[in-house]
This record gives C-alpha cells, sequence and structure tokens, in this order.
C-alpha cells in the first residue's frame, strides 16, 4: 500500500462525516449481530506492554467481553511510530474480530511523519471512537531541578540535551521539537518502541527528559525516580495542582494532549460496527472503567464515529503546520 495522499488526507475528514452519519442512522434499523460465545476478539495495541496504554486495554477488553459475549484479548504490535499495528488492523477481515485501540500519534501525526505509513487513517478504517484523553507530563532525570537549567545546559552544550520518545512524529516527538524551537535550542532525539523502555533510560539517565502520560509515569514520580517539571495543557491539571503548565513557564499556548480511540477495518458491516460503538461507550462510562482511569487523568470522550472523525480531521491540520514550522520531514 502506497502512502497517503497527505492534501487528500487532510481534506477527506470533513467530508466523510456524513456518511458517516448516514450510515449509523441507517445501521439503527438493522438487526444486532451477536457475537457468538467462544470467538476471540483481538485488541491490537501499538505500544510495548506496561504502559499507560496497558490500563486502557485491560478496561476494554474486560468491558468488550462482557457486553459483546465473546473472549476479547489483547495483542502487543508496537513499532514504527503504531503504524505496524494501524496496518495489521486495516488488512484485517472485516468481521469485528480485529480492533485497533489507536492514538492521537496513530491517526493524526504518524500519517504525517512517516514517509509510506502503509494505511490512511479516515479511509482505511471503520471508526468506532474516542475512549479517552489524557494528562501529559514533561519530566526528567532527577539530577535535573527545573526545565529552566535543562534549556540552559542545551543552549551552552548544543545537542548535549537528549530527550526520549516513543517514536517518530509522536506525542513525545513533535512537541519536543516544537518546545525547541520556541526556547532556541537544539536537543538529541532518542526515539523508543514504547513508552516503558523510554522511561526506564530517562530514569537510568540515559536520556534526559521526555513527555509521558501521567498514568505511565506517575508511580515514578511519587517514588522520586523521575522529577516532574511542568503539566502540559493550557490549565493546571487539578491532580497536580502545585505543578506549573509549559504555557506558564515563558511558552504561551503550549499544549500537549493525547486521546485514545478503537477501530475497525474498513467495510465491517454496519450491523457489527453498530454493536461495538454501544459496546465501547457503555464501557467507557462505567463506574468500573472510571473508578481505574479518572484516578490517572484518563477522562471520557464523546463517543462513536462522528466526534473521532472531526478530532483527526482538525488535529491532521494542527500538526501539519507543526511539522512545517518545525522543519520536520517525513521519513
Amino acid at each position: 500500500m502506497t502512502g497517503p495522499n497527505r492534501r487528500h488526507l487532510l481534506a477527506a475528514p470533513a467530508l466523510l462525516l456524513p456518511a458517516v452519519a448516514q450510515g449509523q442512522a441507517q445501521a439503527q434499523g438493522q438487526p444486532h449481530s451477536s457475537y457468538a460465545a467462544g470467538q476471540t476478539v483481538t485488541l491490537v495495541n501499538p505500544y510495548a506492554a506496561g504502559g499507560a496504554s496497558d490500563v486502557i486495554g485491560r478496561v476494554l477488553t474486560e468491558g468488550l467481553a462482557a457486553r459483546l459475549g465473546a473472549n476479547v484479548i489483547m495483542e502487543h504490535r508496537p513499532g514504527a511510530s503504531t503504524s505496524l499495528a494501524a496496518r495489521q488492523v486495516a488488512r484485517a477481515k472485516p468481521d469485528g474480530l480485529s480492533l485497533l485501540m489507536g492514538t492521537i500519534v496513530t491517526y493524526t501525526m504518524a500519517p504525517l511523519a512517516l514517509r509510506n505509513p502503509g494505511y490512511n487513517p479516515v479511509e482505511d478504517f471503520a471508526h468506532v471512537g474516542m475512549v479517552t484523553d489524557s494528562i501529559y507530563v514533561l519530566c526528567a532525570n532527577p539530577k535535573w531541578q527545573s526545565l529552566a537549567e535543562i534549556l540552559a545546559a542545551a543552549k551552552a552544550d548544543p545537542k548535549r540535551i537528549n530527550y526520549a520518545s516513543w517514536g517518530i512524529g509522536t506525542t513525545a516527538h513533535l512537541p519536543m521539537v516544537d518546545l525547541g524551537i520556541r526556547a532556541g535550542v537544539e536537543m538529541t532525539h532518542v526515539p523508543y518502541n514504547g513508552s516503558p523502555p523510554a522511561l526506564i533510560d530517562t530514569i537510568a539517565g540515559r536520556t534526559d527528559l521526555m513527555f509521558a502520560l501521567l498514568a505511565a509515569c506517575k508511580g515514578h514520580i511519587e517514588s522520586g525516580r523521575l522529577r516532574p517539571l511542568a503539566t502540559c495543557a493550557l490549565d493546571r491539571a487539578a491532580l497536580l495542582p502545585a505543578l506549573p503548565t509549559v504555557a506558564e513557564l515563558g511558552f504561551p499556548g503550549f499544549r500537549v494532549g493525547g486521546w485514545y480511540g478503537v477501530s475497525a477495518p474498513k467495510e465491517t458491516p454496519a450491523p457489527v460496527l453498530t454493536q461495538l460503538v454501544a459496546a465501547t461507550a457503555a464501557t467507557m462510562a462505567s463506574p468500573e472503567a472510571r473508578r481505574v482511569l479518572d484516578p490517572v487523568g484518563m477522562f471520557e470522550q464523546p463517543s462513536g464515529p462522528a466526534p473521532m472523525l472531526g478530532r483527526i480531521a482538525e488535529e491532521l491540520r494542527l500538526h501539519a503546520a507543526l511539522m512545517q514550522r518545525s522543519g520536520v520531514v517525513p521519513e
């Protein structure tokens, strides 16, 4: 599969929104499909085991299994900035048994940052809906006391400071490029196949700092293995009220977010998609899910395909502009 035409990619989501709404309306009048007992549904996780994605994945697999009456398992498929997992599901049989737990990276960054991602985030999937958005934290090895100290070191010795990410064109990579440009410093990018190994090397001091989901770094911060420097929303996080935002530290408007969504292969039958939409929405709204996700800063999002396609369209435009401003070219 060749890489998507980027001009078409940016225009397509808005064009598809009416079609998605119409398809969902038609599906309501069709009989509900049933997952047979004993069938196995595979939820493909684009990150390595042990990270924040496992928390969401466990909530989804347990909730979907209870609501679909099927066996739902999670399969880790890390690599290539989440595009390996996306390609696997995009090419799977459209029978509702292969699902992608994609992210903001999968749908709105990797398709722009990779020369040949091997999938189109709009045209190659039947989107089920967003499931959560997350708090991001800029954290560092404890040898660093503040973001100002790190940036001063980077100015004094260009490329001395190493930052970790979980791949090219991700929410741990592009925002750091943006921060470096705003601060007038050059830092060295060290990509990993997932958040856990990136965090391990930052804790060990092999890399200096990184952006991380609160769910992934919270325990390390509480134990003192990582030092939180700032949160990455425009307003302070209620879970970390004493921690300033990156915007407060001299970079107005700076923001990093990280949402997750669920998708099936394109041409998944409408009755199957309707059942998946309902089961996913009910899972994420359940008290069981909220007890697990809210304390680690993973918040419920609007359900269904249309809000997800709208978010994809908006952020494809934003990230294309960021790449152009930052001088990042597809690799």
